[in-house]
């Protein structure tokens, strides 16, 4: 798991503009149909994610949700925004991300 190359590339979505960090920015991406990945942080609530995948599936929507290993405080760390949940709104970022976040993943 190389947690520092995954938060380098995902501070490059930020400032492209294609991140959306926190509860309410996220849930805007999926109701208004923008939201192409759904990341959370390992140390989010299971409120939270259930409420996350259950607005992913709704309405015809199937948007992937990742939790991965990496904390809020690691987000915090590397973006410089600590959230439990974030929004990727474009698909090449998304596609991307999944791919690192799922190496990382698979790393058990």
């Amino acid at each position: 798991m190389n947690i520092r190359e995954n938060m380098n590339f995902l501070g490059i979505c930020r400032k492209a503009g294609k991140l959306s960090c926190g509860h309410d920015a996220v849930k805007e991406t999926i109701v208004k149909s923008k939201s192409q990945l759904i990341i959370m942080a390992s140390d989010a609530s299971e409120r939270l994610e259930r409420e996350m995948r259950f607005l992913c599936t709704q309405n015809g929507r199937s948007i992937p949700v990742m939790r991965t290993k990496c904390s809020m405080k690691d987000f915090a760390q590397g973006i410089g925004k600590g959230a439990a949940v974030f929004s990727v709104t474009d698909t090449g970022f998304a596609e991307k991300l999944q791919q690192k976040f799922g190496e990382e993943l698979d790393d058990n």
